[in-house]
């Protein structure tokens, strides 16, 4: 058991049950006269019991504190382990956590399984209620109940004290307008902004980010997280984002001080130092910063193993900065911590060929284990299925696995689908259906998707278009009412701010 550094703070599993009766008192006592004896008898010889286990040893009784510790450090096993113990217990705080990383693992039956535990809790906890209803709003595919349930849950849990239920609102509305046609999601926000909700102003910035003009209100979104940066830590992303497209090196360099002070003192999590340093290597975003990258994500990967998998994607998109030894050295130290980005990346050397000799079976393997996880990993799957790299096309299992990845957001699987569809390798030509997911491909705004997309358009009669736009019409039905990865999904996991009791 860790002993805790300020007395007056209870944080063991006996210790806290002294100091809520001593607060208190314990439910079924009885009342009047009789009370206080009742309290003092009962309280005292809990307490006695209390002082006597942990006199005697009690290494192994579970502590909340560890797991929280353990968890900021990247050991998830160990939070697991004392998060599970406690919330046998019924410690309903204990419970989140243990969802908490349920979700992080992002498997399809964790999640289902940290849905279940959310609600085990949600009835006395509002911390519980505003984590389901972050899950409900970030589920694919979720029903009309489900959306309505979020709502209220959030709401709920907004009118408790909750942090981080007005963004997932947000999103809740401009994901889903149908389901919401009384509420305008504008308006809404700037009610929220009107009086005076810091996670507003954060809204608006997924309002902006959702609809396509970010890059149109960068000033608004700097003043909004400089004001926001010592309690929203999510808004070091957003600064180093602005900066680096303004292409402005000198406020990007005193952000990154003020972070990495913040981190040594234990207020900015390694979790944003990474996700910072993946913001200065994206070349989409302006002039990239590869080798401040390389050491931002140094500094932490020994305490945040999930760091290594990231240093390993920086080598993979700058070669220059390593060696294919060094590479394996990174997923090496943190595959156990991120499994599925070591194997989607794993899978990808294989499937290429360029840093280790190509082997279609070996990626298939990495690939399969990052379904599920990574929507890439269906995207990959499907082209090895649709190109033969097995020794023969798998047109179904193709079609399975692109289907699924362009439906998560992975525009360049609308493409490969229309290609299966229209030179009919391995399956029969579908000139329909290829004229659909060629449509859809548009959206890559590549000139070979273009061109495929008007090949094929001028190639069907009159009576087959008409059928192939309703056919389109219906695909995209079908995705907006799956989550897509456009939007910030990273704002519904975030922490709201306090520790777990």
């Amino acid at each position: 058991m860790i002993t805790p550094q300020n007395n007056n703070a209870p944080h063991s599993l006996w210790e806290r049950a002294c100091s809520r009766w001593d607060r208190r008192g314990l439910s079924g006592t009885p009342s009047g006269p009789h009370r206080e004896q009742a309290r003092s008898h009962t309280g005292y010889a809990l307490c006695a019991l209390a002082l006597a286990v942990s006199l005697s040893g009690c290494a192994g009784l579970p502590d909340q504190r560890l797991a929280n510790e353990a968890l900021k450090r990247g050991d998830t096993a160990l939070a697991q382990q004392n998060y599970q113990q406690l919330a046998d217990l019924g410690y309903s705080e204990a419970q989140v956590g243990l969802a908490d990383i349920q979700v992080d693992s992002r498997d399809p039956e964790q999640m289902k399984k940290a849905e279940a535990t959310y609600r085990a809790a949600a009835d006395i906890s509002p911390r519980a209620q505003a984590r389901l209803g972050r899950l409900l709003v970030a589920k694919p595919g979720s029903t009309e109940a489900e959306k309505h349930e979020a709502e209220g849950l959030l709401k709920k849990a907004f009118a408790n004290g909750e942090g981080n239920t007005l963004i997932p609102l947000a999103m809740l509305y401009l994901q889903y307008p149908h389901s919401f046609p009384n509420v305008n999601a504008q308006q809404q926000i700037s009610q929220w902004r009107s009086a005076g909700y810091p996670e507003a102003g954060l809204a608006q910035i997924l309002l902006y980010r959702t609809q396509g003009t970010y890059d149109q209100h960068l000033d608004e979104v700097e003043k909004v997280c400089k004001a926001a940066l010592a309690t929203t830590d999510i808004c070091y992303v957003e600064l180093a984002t602005v900066y680096q497209k303004r292409g402005q090196p000198e406020q990007q360099a005193a952000l990154l001080k003020q972070m990495q002070d913040g981190h040594a003192r234990g207020v900015v999590s390694a979790q944003r130092v990474d996700s910072v340093a993946r913001v200065l290597a994206d070349a989409s975003l302006g002039k990239t910063d590869e080798k401040t990258a390389q050491s931002l994500l140094e500094g932490i990967a020994p305490g945040y193993p999930a760091a290594w998998v990231s240093l390993a994607q920086l080598l993979y998109d700058f070669p220059e900065l390593g060696d294919v030894d060094k590479m394996m050295q990174y997923l090496e130290n943190g595959r156990a911590a991120d499994q599925s980005r070591a194997d989607l990346l794993l899978g990808k050397l294989y499937y290429e060929g360029k840093w280790v000799p190509a082997d279609a079976k070996v990626a298939e393997a990495h690939f399969q284990k990052a379904v599920g996880r990574e929507v890439a990993a269906d995207y990959y799957l499907g082209q090895i299925y649709r190109r033969g790299y097995l020794g023969q096309v798998y047109s179904q299992k193709a079609l399975d696995h692109l289907l699924k990845a362009a439906r998560n957001g992975q525009n360049s699987a609308d493409y490969a689908i229309a290609q299966l569809f229209s030179q009919g390798k391995g399956t029969k030509p579908n000139p329909v259906n290829a004229y659909v997911f060629s449509q859809l491909a548009k959206a890559q705004n590549t000139p070979q998707a273009t061109e495929l997309a008007q090949t094929l358009e001028a190639q069907l009669p009159p009576e087959q278009l008409a059928q192939a736009q309703r056919l389109l019409q219906q695909e995209q039905a079908i995705r907006g009412a799956m989550s897509p990865d456009t939007l910030e999904l990273q704002a519904l996991k975030e922490d709201d701010g306090e520790e777990p009791l």
